[in-house]
């Protein structure tokens, strides 16, 4: 059994999260992105959460604590963003891993965690295990980059276009 280690972004982490993502052509996902959420995170807007397995870098999640949906934000309900496993680190229970810890986390501050997921086949791994988990639409339909479409809108099928989900997760323990 592998042995999967989560723990808090550190700058140490950063060349490596970098490279990983940069090997795969992974645009944005940058040293300098991963500095940025660094810096969200000593400011407490954001918590980052990384995966190693055997010590090797394997994937990461952030929660925003104020979400930009504005929904999510006026109700208080922090949302889960931008996990991301390397291809060859999935179906080994990392994604599981880091969304436990941070359910956990946001249980300690939150009844409810909210997420967006995309809606094009790249995020149908994600969707469904959203879905098992337990997450369910938050009925406004679907939002491009955090705003809710109106009928009739025409919008772009890429990571901005979102379905927005919410879970109630126990309070102060891991939600599985």
């Amino acid at each position: 059994m592998q042995s999967i280690d989560i723990h808090s972004l550190t700058s140490a982490g950063i060349p490596e999260m970098a490279q990983a993502f940069a090997v795969l052509g992974w645009p944005g996902k940058t040293a300098t992105h991963y500095e940025q959420y660094l810096e969200a995170q000593a400011a407490g807007t954001r918590a980052v959460l990384v995966a190693s397995v055997e010590g090797a870098f394997a994937g990461y999640v952030t929660v925003l604590w104020n979400s930009g949906y504005v929904p999510f934000r006026d109700a208080g309900i922090p949302e889960i963003s931008d996990l991301n496993v390397l291809p060859h680190f999935r179906r080994r229970h990392v994604a599981t891993a880091l969304m436990d810890e941070a359910e956990a986390l946001i249980a300690t501050r939150s009844s409810v965690a909210g997420l967006g997921v995309g809606l094009y086949p790249d995020y149908g791994p994600a969707q469904l295990m959203y879905v098992r988990r337990g997450y369910e639409p938050d009925g406004r339909g679907v939002a491009y980059g955090f705003v809710t479409a109106d009928p009739g809108a025409m919008v772009r099928v890429d990571d901005d276009l979102n379905l927005m989900m919410t879970r109630v997760l126990p309070r102060g323990e891991a939600a599985t």
